[in-house]
């Protein structure tokens, strides 16, 4: 199979401004909540007086990362089994485990390329559809979960020579949004960004398609702010924050 590959893993940071005198929070948080966390994390500011930094990457990534003693206070993950390798790691605190959401997966093109959305997957099959851009499925949770819906709807051999990968879902969104991916297969909280609703349509792909992506997020153990961390994670689940999710492209956590 040839698979075109991109290296290279972008680090991108929020941080809000705040009174020096606060222990910031540091966080790893899943590609799929940059279009939603940062209001979240403003919200928890304004509420409990705590900082919040934020580094969104491939939850697959993180876990290595953190494995290695990468700085985070709290890992929040597109997939709770990569929770479970921290905890059993003995690098996260299995006692303080939050699930927050269920990620929700669509197809998603520019409206200049021409390609009918409202078909769902066999769109793909559109023969103006030259290459196709998903997470990289080896760690992260929507390029998985975007092979097994491709699999289950006896597209993928067809598809697979197309296929190029993002080092996380907001690379893969990217390269669709960029015209350099006819078409992506990402989350569905990306393609409600103001960027991509721009310039593209997407369609959700049904939830019966994939395997759930059951999201959740821990305290890494060690951390000198421990008690700030519960506080985040907490927050996560008021209702409000439960409420702001749905509304940004996440469904209910199972």
């Amino acid at each position: 199979m040839f698979v075109a590959r991109f290296t290279v893993w972008t680090l991108c940071l929020f941080v809000l401004a705040v009174p020096a005198a606060h222990a910031q929070l540091t966080v790893a948080a899943a590609s799929d909540l940059q279009t939603v966390l940062p209001v979240i994390a403003q919200r928890f500011q304004q509420v409990e007086r705590v900082p919040v930094r934020i580094s969104y990457g491939s939850s697959g990534q993180f876990v290595t990362q953190i494995q290695n003693r990468a700085p985070f206070d709290v890992f929040l993950s597109a997939d709770d089994g990569y929770i479970s390798a921290l905890v059993t790691s003995g690098h996260a605190d299995g006692s303080t485990v939050v699930p927050y959401a269920t990620g929700r997966l669509a197809l998603w093109t520019r409206t200049d390329r021409g390609i009918d959305t409202t078909r769902g997957l066999t769109a793909l099959v559109d023969p103006r559809v030259h290459s196709l851009s998903i997470a990289n499925p080896a760690h992260a949770p929507y390029g998985r979960a975007a092979v097994e819906a491709l699999q289950r709807a006896g597209l993928y051999e067809q598809l697979r020579q197309r296929i190029v990968m993002g080092e996380n879902v907001s690379q893969a969104a990217q390269f669709a949004q960029t015209g350099n991916a006819d078409a992506a297969i990402v989350a569905l909280s990306l393609t409600m960004a103001p960027a991509m609703r721009s310039v593209g349509a997407a369609v959700e792909i049904p939830l019966d398609a994939f395997s759930p992506i059951r999201q959740a997020g821990v305290i890494i153990r060690g951390t000198s702010r421990a008690e700030q961390a519960r506080r985040l994670l907490a927050f996560l689940t008021t209702p409000d924050i439960a409420t702001l999710l749905l509304s940004a492209g996440f469904g209910a956590p199972r």
